[in-house]
């Protein structure tokens, strides 16, 4: 019988990212100090200001994290689509599946508005979380048009009403706990492409 090879073991930058995203998504930014951190990520204090220059910085790395997370997800589901339906329902297939990612403390809602929301504006965090979602809908926006052809200004007015019906899917699922929410949405989204 053969042993798998072990797995090199996490540096000290990744464990402390890993222990930033569990416990800021679980409890919060404000309410995660850099000490509760480092004893999660098992490492010295010195560590997290050599890989990191300040909580900040630890929060817009998590951000970013948080975000290729969800384009790997929706990447994963872009690849089983077969038809441009499938395309824009892929966008909203990756948010599921974010949410039903085993979270320690349970599903919260998109880590990402979480996150915004206890940023105070004008924090290039924030700056972060707009991106993503400008860039979902951009996605959304590109699906659409490919379906409707030659009509940009209807196509971007349904991905804008696509990425309200997401998002607000998004929030009521957190708010509840559960991924109920986005499947109904998936089902609103579903029946408006197929009435184009």
């Amino acid at each position: 019988m053969t042993t798998p090879p072990k797995q090199a073991p996490k540096s000290a930058h990744d464990r402390l990212l890993d222990a930033a995203a569990t416990l800021f998504y679980s409890d919060g930014i404000t309410a995660t100090g850099i000490d509760t951190i480092v004893k999660r990520a098992g490492v010295a204090k010195k560590s997290l200001y050599n890989n990191f220059s300040s909580k900040a910085d630890l929060v817009a790395s998590y951000l970013e994290q948080r975000h290729a997370e969800w384009l790997m997800l929706y990447e994963t589901r872009l690849r089983q689509a077969t038809n441009t339906h499938d395309k824009v329902m892929a966008v909203f297939l990756a948010y599921e599946d974010h949410a039903e990612h085993a979270y320690e403390r349970g599903f919260r809602g998109c880590g990402l508005l979480n996150a915004a929301a206890e940023l105070p504006a004008g924090d290039a965090g924030r700056a972060v979380v707009r991106g993503h979602k400008e860039q979902v809908e951009a996605l959304l926006a590109q699906h659409v048009s490919d379906m409707l052809g030659d009509n940009p200004q209807r196509a971007a007015q349904l991905a804008h009403h696509l990425a309200f019906l997401l998002e607000g899917a998004m929030a009521r699922a957190g708010l509840e706990g559960r991924s109920d929410c986005l499947r109904q949405a998936q089902g609103m989204a579903a029946a408006m492409l197929k009435a184009l």
